[in-house]
């Protein structure tokens, strides 16, 4: 298991809209433990949730490498869905990139809500199951991307977590957890 003092989460929120259930329960989740979480969004600027929850992120997605690392990589980068998704998330030049080096440098990417979407813009769905919500447009999206949407709550393959729906924040975060070799 890797030192928990050095373990670093990538938290990356839409700019306004996200979904205040799903990022408070993971912030519940991961502060059970002793790890780094840094919260990114598009401008860095105070976001609003659906339920009006305002966070104030530690920077902009785009300085995502800048500050916040020691090392090269996040050992976990979780995308928070929300209303917001389809408009910061879905359509971020960035965050493609940042969830493919992810990847393929081993470590664990996930998204949860119609910031799923976000998996399948960096090509990391194909002939993969994934928990989506039931909106027509993520839906087809997550299709034409060779995506499996199927009616679970939570799936994780390797070192990919989707999860569908706003309640499911802290079934994923202890899955994040478990991933990293948590118990």
């Amino acid at each position: 298991m890797m030192d928990p003092k050095t373990i670093i989460i990538l938290l990356v929120i839409p700019q306004n809209r996200f979904c205040d259930q799903q990022l408070l329960d993971l912030k519940s989740i991961f502060e059970e433990v002793p790890l780094k979480i840094v919260t990114l969004s598009k401008s860095g600027h105070e976001a609003v949730g659906e339920k009006k929850t305002k966070v104030v992120p530690d920077g902009i997605l785009v300085d995502w490498d800048k500050r916040f690392l020691q090392k090269k990589n996040y050992d976990a980068v979780v995308v928070v869905g929300g209303k917001g998704a389809k408009t910061s998330i879905w359509e971020d030049p960035i965050l493609p990139q940042i969830l493919t080096d992810h990847f393929r440098a081993g470590k664990i990417v996930g998204a949860l809500g119609l910031s799923v979407v976000s998996l399948a813009r960096a090509g990391l769905l194909a002939r993969q199951e994934v928990s989506a919500p039931k909106d027509e447009k993520c839906v087809r999206e997550l299709e034409n991307a060779g995506a499996f949407v199927v009616e679970e709550p939570l799936i994780f393959s390797g070192q990919v977590v989707t999860a569908g729906d706003d309640s499911n924040g802290k079934l994923f975060g202890r899955k994040i957890l478990e991933l990293l070799g948590f118990s």
